[in-house]
């Protein structure tokens, strides 16, 4: 398993849930029902003070483990067969993605 923190283009179903992502130049359709939720993070280093009542995005992430499988059109070699299980992270306030972890050996490959 990798952990780092790399942008990553997501398409939501209406309820705001994972349905499909770009990343390294591929594009992924989520396969299996995704799981979220909250971990704590240091944001007492990031920002001056939390305002009352603040909690999601200020004192919590929002992280969703998805299980995705590659688009065959987009799929290198390596990635067809296996689905992918990665952990994303949703800023709450600007609404950007970033990949946390991944769980499986193989990663694309940037282009």
């Amino acid at each position: 398993m990798g952990m780092f923190s790399e942008s990553v283009d997501v398409v939501c179903t209406p309820a705001g849930q994972p349905l499909k992502l770009q990343w390294a130049g591929r594009h992924y359709a989520v396969c299996a029902e995704p799981v979220r939720w909250y971990e704590r993070r240091q944001w007492w280093a990031e920002e001056r003070r939390a305002p009352l009542g603040s909690g999601p995005g200020l004192v919590d992430h929002e992280i969703w483990r998805v299980q995705v499988q590659a688009d065959p059109q987009s799929a290198g070699p390596r990635d067809a067969g296996e689905p992918l299980t990665l952990d994303l992270s949703r800023h709450v306030g600007s609404g950007r993605w970033r990949i946390l972890r991944i769980h499986d050996a193989l990663r694309p490959q940037t282009a």
